[in-house]
């Protein structure tokens, strides 16, 4: 059985910064592209960042591109995600997720080519 389990969320100020963290056990993590969504109240799961098996490919959504880093670590069963310059509209659930293909070449943004999700943590930007 895969399990993710995130960390690293909190109440930031806007302009802050997070580093959330995902750890993968129960598969090979190392041959899975890993992805990052995000869920506001009564808003859909919104794609936010992902990063290749290998990780030398990234994608970000436009509302973060140039403020979030996605990254992993394949020998710590771990991905990343750095989050600078957090902005109010940045608020919601980020949950890490591991893609249903071994080896995909690409990245994707759709949560349908994701098999298995985290729980979350909450990210809350207010002053």
């Amino acid at each position: 059985q895969v399990q993710l389990v995130e960390s690293g969320g909190g109440l930031v100020q806007p302009g802050g910064s997070l580093r959330l963290s995902c750890v993968a056990s129960g598969r090979t993590f190392s041959t899975y592209n890993m992805g990052w969504f995000r869920q506001a109240p009564g808003k859909e799961r919104e794609f936010v960042a992902a990063i290749t098996w290998r990780g030398d490919n990234t994608y970000y959504a436009d509302s973060v591109q140039g403020r979030f880093t996605i990254s992993r670590d394949n020998a710590k069963n771990t991905v990343y995600l750095q989050m600078n310059n957090l902005k109010p509209e940045d608020t919601a659930v980020y949950s890490c997720a591991t893609d249903r293909t071994w080896r995909r070449d690409f990245t994707s943004p759709r949560p349908s080519d994701y098999s298995y999700w985290g729980q979350g943590t909450q990210v809350t930007v207010s002053s």
